[in-house]
């Protein structure tokens, strides 16, 4: 009995040493177990056991999908520096040997990520133009990825997917594309504008053109049909004993008197001062005759000079007489 007092102490450490060995593991993550030293297991997600004092939990390894960004300056084959933004993403595959090689064979996986990041993409960039590494973006992306892939593979590092997120040219680099951009836009629009302007004017001009030509067309029926008009009022005149000189001289009056009325009758009409006496009236009559005759003596052929030496050509002598 006296040796009972020490059954308490062992019991209790027992208990520390049963209850201490109990460990969990989150979902999505492994655990590293050494013991002394060396590797020992890898533990899944749960509960689990390890001897205390002789094993101890080394490290975990979350099998989550991680990204890297990196951000990589480099210059391109016309001298201009670019600022490149790439995101990487990589995971551990749910494996006891690729859990142990991640585990053991790095010290500091996105280091060795950034190193060949930054060296696939200084030895890529300075091959291509700078607007060609706006356009060729995937190709960098792809090789990006083929590179790192082959590389941490032996690791027990996967690659998901390398992205060219961002490409930021030199400031004074952007602004001169900008104003490039802007430049050839304004061009375009200039184009377009005259383009328009010409579209327009041709346009207008072909609506003049079709409209003198129906003016011209609707002025000459219009003066068929006076001509005609005048005709039959003569013949008309001539039937009942008038003279033809007095009939023309009528109706030619009475056209100048509907035209004076015509332009009175218009809102805005300017004062026309015209010799409304006998006298007066007489001499427009006269002049209007004068006019006439004047006009029509002009298209009627004149008889040839009989003394003109070209009349008395071979071709103008009278026929010789017959016998």
């Amino acid at each position: 009995m006296e040796y009972m007092w020490l059954l308490v102490p062992v019991g209790l450490f027992a208990l520390y040493i049963f209850f201490a060995g109990w460990f969990t593991v989150e979902q999505q993550t492994r655990a590293v177990v050494e013991r002394f030293g060396k590797f020992h297991k890898i533990c899944g997600p749960g509960l689990n056991f390890k001897v205390p004092m002789v094993d101890k939990i080394a490290g975990r390894i979350t099998h989550r999908v991680r990204e890297l960004e990196i951000h990589v300056e480099s210059k391109t084959r016309d001298d201009v520096f670019v600022d490149i933004l790439i995101a990487v993403q990589f995971f551990v595959k749910e494996d006891a040997n690729t859990v142990q090689q991640a585990f053991y064979k790095l010290m500091n996986p996105e280091q060795q990520i950034s190193s060949y990041v930054f060296d696939t993409v200084r030895a890529l960039v300075p091959e291509m133009g700078v607007d060609h590494v706006f356009s060729e973006k995937e190709k960098i992306a792809t090789a990006v990825k083929e590179r790192v892939a082959d590389i941490m593979e032996e690791f027990g590092y996967t690659i998901l997917q390398a992205l060219v997120n961002d490409i930021q040219p030199d400031s004074e680099v952007k602004k001169a594309m900008n104003k490039v951009n802007a430049s050839a836009r304004m061009k375009e629009a200039a184009r377009n504008e005259a383009e328009a302007e010409k579209i327009r004017v041709i346009a207008e001009a072909e609506a003049e053109a079709r409209a003198k030509e129906l003016q011209g067309s609707g002025i000459a029926r219009q003066r068929l049909a006076i001509a005609r008009g005048l005709k039959e009022s003569v013949e008309a005149c001539s039937e009942a004993g008038i003279s033809p000189e007095e009939a023309t001289r009528m109706v030619l009056l009475t056209q100048h008197y509907d035209t004076v009325t015509a332009v009175g009758g218009r809102s805005k009409a300017t004062v026309m001062m015209l010799p409304y006496t006998p006298d007066g009236m007489a001499g427009v009559s006269d002049q209007i005759m004068q006019a006439l005759l004047t006009s029509h003596s002009a298209v009627q052929p004149s008889e040839p000079d009989r003394d003109d030496p070209d009349y008395r050509r071979e071709d103008h002598r009278p026929p010789p007489p017959t016998a």
